[in-house]
């Protein structure tokens, strides 16, 4: 009895500690996935590649933990219980992040370049150049991403101000600053910003570029938010348009 018992324990050891300690290597690939290709240090591509076998093998890294806490808890050792229920928490947090960008890659359209003005989408002209060189490019798809955008986010559209194109103007740059934005082109006379947000994990460079026009008595302002690599945003786009038009009337 006390044999099967100490081989229990031991079993329940091993797999509590192997699954907690491989589910914290897989944290910090995961991690490192993103800050790497921020650092220059690999591709995009050879990230998500980084972070796919992350999640991978700390799901698997999760089952061997909650395993092994489960037969540390028969076995009646707590600290081995309570170290690969540790693992399987850690296992969960490395799962659950991709897992969600994936579930949002399923429902959101694959396209990269989001502007409140389908038919005449504001212009790069200071990034012009940067965008250019850029997986993405500069040019506006037209009609073929016209569509999907309408029917993904039918709330992307102009704002309207009773503020008067100077006084809009100086608001809206205020807003792309406290965004957090680097500011590229602030051009009054134009009324026109631009600006590159850079996201935290992977670092992607997202371009924008506000436009403000008069608009009877008041201004419109119209956004364009276009990602420099990959196909689909995820919905990253739409989202910092929204963002910005909130905190521009917010303030």
């Amino acid at each position: 009895m006390d044999t099967t018992l100490s081989r229990q324990r031991a079993a329940g050891a091993t797999l509590a500690i192997t699954g907690l300690a491989a589910a914290l290597a897989c944290a910090l690939s995961a991690a490192a996935a993103g800050f790497g290709h921020g650092l220059g240090m690999w591709t995009f591509r050879t990230g998500f590649a980084i972070l796919r076998w992350s999640v991978y093998i700390g799901i698997g890294a999760g089952a061997a933990a909650l395993a092994g806490a489960a037969i540390a808890l028969v076995a009646g050792s707590r600290k081995h219980a309570v170290l690969g229920l540790a693992g399987a928490l850690v296992a969960l947090a490395v799962v659950i992040p991709p897992w969600t960008l994936q579930k949002t890659a399923g429902v959101v359209p694959r396209i990269h370049d989001i502007t409140t003005d389908t038919d005449n989408p504001p212009q790069f002209v200071a990034l012009r150049e940067v965008r250019e060189k850029s997986w993405n490019g500069a040019a506006y798809a037209g009609e073929k991403i016209a569509v999907q955008q309408k029917a993904a986010y039918p709330d992307i559209k102009p704002l309207n101000t009773e503020l008067a194109p100077a006084a809009a103007f100086e608001r809206a740059l205020a807003a792309a600053r406290r965004m957090g934005w680097d500011i590229a082109a602030a051009e009054a006379a134009d009324g026109r910003i631009e600006a590159t947000a850079t996201t935290r994990w992977f670092r992607f460079k997202d371009d924008v570029v506000i436009r403000i026009k008069p608009h009877g008595a008041g201004s419109r302002i119209d956004m364009r938010s276009m990602s420099r690599v990959g196909r689909s945003d995820l919905g990253a786009n739409a989202k910092r348009i929204r963002a910005f038009f909130a905190e521009f009337k917010n303030r």
